[in-house]
């Protein structure tokens, strides 16, 4: 009911004997304020502390991925509409940026690359209007399969469309060709950096202020109690369709961005693996908070790049940290980073420490023993043609020997019943070190 107290007159509020909480004005608009200029800083010094091509390439992806997964998230976790197939308005729009771009660059128009994400965003606002209304007549499993119908009928839909897809082979676009900005060409990557940190800022900064009005707070009423939203006078499907047709504005100007750093777009942009990988970042961050998805889009699109060329199996790994998360963390890597905010501001985290550590060796010998053994079933049942030598972290091993499966197996077995050991204990130190932050903080 906190969010429907969020909407309710302030004589209602005054009434069940709420306290207005006093507080500074320039105190809090500094607070509101810090954390965005801070956010600007980071990506404007990000390239200068980061310089390899490389580490650009994959700031310039982690930028797209925070206004998808942002976009996303007001559908999960503001409005509770689990999508599977948000990434219809991220490839539609990304295909729509691609050809107006064409069309800029063979009239000569003066039109610069920075307004193509307008683009874009009009063309994931305009889908999401076409669509709001057949998805969001009902929530929950209803949603979700028509989400899922319609992704499969775009991405089908783009392997006959050639003219507008160009089958799979994509349309290609040239980002120099356009109007020139303050001589900037945009080829060099960290100009194309510098465009998409810039928007991911603007979005970010637009999504969180809608959090933050009284469409936002009802909104969150939908996500915990329709019903009631309905009887104090409001229609549950409209609410759901606004926040349906900004998310969809917002995942255009995510494919636009995604279009204008590759320069191309294809049928990949559409498909239930786009919708998959978003929903994982989503949720892998926390859906509970508004900077969980900006955790988990960073996270996911590290661990896309560096776990690629580690193992050909990483998505295996990443369903595994997706159950992981869903099973034992459900508010996300932020979600628990926040459950230690009271006992750090109360200077009582240190009695965490012992148990953590205690903790952190059965962790790390289980991880490990569990993926030697996904590594050597991989090579035994797969890649068996190249042999069963193989190198792990550098340790050599053949998975044709008793020795090397027998060794992870004791180390993913022991580690897990030593951790499952220590874990009261760690429960134990948790609810010493919170009980003592309360009485500090009281």
């Amino acid at each position: 009911m906190s969010d429907l107290a969020d909407i309710a007159p302030s004589g209602t509020l005054a009434q069940a004997g709420a306290r207005p909480s006093i507080r500074p004005r320039g105190a809090g608009a500094v607070a509101q304020v810090l954390p965005w200029l801070v956010a600007a800083g980071i990506l404007v010094a990000a390239p200068l502390v980061f310089t390899s091509g490389t580490a650009l390439t994959m700031m310039s992806l982690m930028g797209i991925m925070v206004v998808f997964s942002l976009s996303y998230n007001m559908l999960l976790g503001q409005t509770g509409l689990l999508s599977f197939g948000h990434a219809v308005y991220y490839g539609l729009a990304a295909f729509f940026t691609v050809h107006a771009m064409n069309l800029v660059a063979s009239l000569r128009l003066p039109v610069p690359l920075p307004l193509m994400p307008v683009v874009g965003g009009l063309a994931g606002l305009a889908f999401g209007i076409l669509f709001a209304r057949i998805s969001t007549r009902r929530a929950g499993t209803v949603f979700a399969m028509i989400s899922l119908g319609i992704c499969e009928l775009v991405a089908s839909g783009s392997h006959i469309l050639h003219s507008f897809f160009g089958g799979e082979e994509g349309i290609t676009a040239n980002r120099t060709k356009m109007l020139r900005l303050f001589d900037l060409s945009f080829g060099p990557q960290i100009q194309v950096y510098y465009l998409i940190a810039a928007w991911c800022l603007i979005c970010a900064l637009a999504m969180y202020a809608i959090t933050r009005t009284p469409l936002g707070r009802l909104c969150n009423a939908v996500r915990e109690n329709p019903e009631r939203v309905e009887f104090l006078g409001y229609e549950p499907q409209a609410i759901r369709s606004t926040a349906f047709c900004l998310s969809a504005l917002f995942a255009g100007v995510a494919g636009a961005l995604a279009a204008i750093n590759f320069e191309i777009a294809n049928s990949a942009y559409l498909g239930v693996h786009q919708s998959g990988v978003v929903l994982l970042a989503t949720f892998i961050g926390g859906i509970g908070t508004f900077i969980g998805p900006v955790v988990g889009a960073v996270a996911v699109t590290l661990l896309q790049v560096s776990l690629s060329d580690l193992t050909e199996v990483w998505q295996l790994y990443f369903g595994l940290l997706f159950i992981a998360i869903v099973m034992f963390a459900p508010g996300g890597i932020a979600g628990l980073a926040l459950m230690h905010g009271p006992v750090l501001r109360a200077g009582t985290a240190h009695r965490l420490l012992p148990a953590y550590l205690l903790a952190l060796g059965p962790f790390l010998a289980m991880l490990a023993g569990a993926i030697a053994l996904i590594e050597m079933a991989f090579r035994v049942l797969v890649k068996a043609n190249d042999g069963t030598e193989m190198s792990l972290v550098g340790i050599p091993l053949d998975a044709a020997h008793i020795l090397p499966w027998c060794v992870a197996g004791a180390m993913a077995a022991g580690g897990a019943l030593a951790l499952r050991a220590v874990l009261p204990r760690v429960a134990a130190a948790w609810d010493e070190a919170s009980a003592a932050a309360k009485e500090k903080l009281a």
